[in-house]
């Protein structure tokens, strides 16, 4: 028997519009507990975040974690870099991989599975802004030929 897909705290859809997803990788986060509960409050944001290298290890950069609704006197830093936990020979591929031109690691989804808040990981190159502009025009004639099936 299948188990239930468990919801999503927060998807970056403008990731798909903006960039050109290579590969995608899951990985967990290093977080504080109230961090841990204000993201099951749905309290983040995923519009700047990217991933960093630093002494061999990544981090995310720009993860918004607004403070907890009933936070006492253990407020965290919204903007702390988070530290992000991967395999060595993930971290390995990923750096030889983002050491080429044009690539980069940013976050697509934070989600729960099992006790544990995890994130999506993709590997990207940006797209340029013609491509963008032909994606909007493949989006509106699909539409368009959609109520045209639906008027018939």
């Amino acid at each position: 028997m299948k188990k239930p897909q468990e919801k999503k705290y927060v998807v970056n859809k403008k990731a798909k519009f903006d960039f050109e997803i290579i590969d995608k990788y899951e990985a967990g986060l290093c977080l504080t507990g109230p961090e841990v509960k204000a993201i099951r409050e749905g309290r983040v944001s995923l519009a700047d975040a990217f991933v960093r290298e630093r002494k061999g290890e990544f981090y995310v950069v720009g993860l918004d974690i607004t403070k907890y609704s009933t936070i006492g006197y253990a407020a965290h830093d919204p903007l702390r870099d988070k530290k992000v936990l991967l395999h060595k020979r993930e971290i390995r591929k990923l750096t030889s991989k983002i050491a080429e031109k044009g690539l980069s690691l940013i976050a697509t989804s934070v989600y729960p599975k099992g006790k544990y808040i995890k994130i999506e990981l993709a590997l990207v190159r940006g797209k340029k802004t013609h491509d963008k502009r032909e994606e909007l025009k493949r989006r509106a004639e699909s539409r368009e030929m959609d109520r045209a099936f639906k008027r018939k």
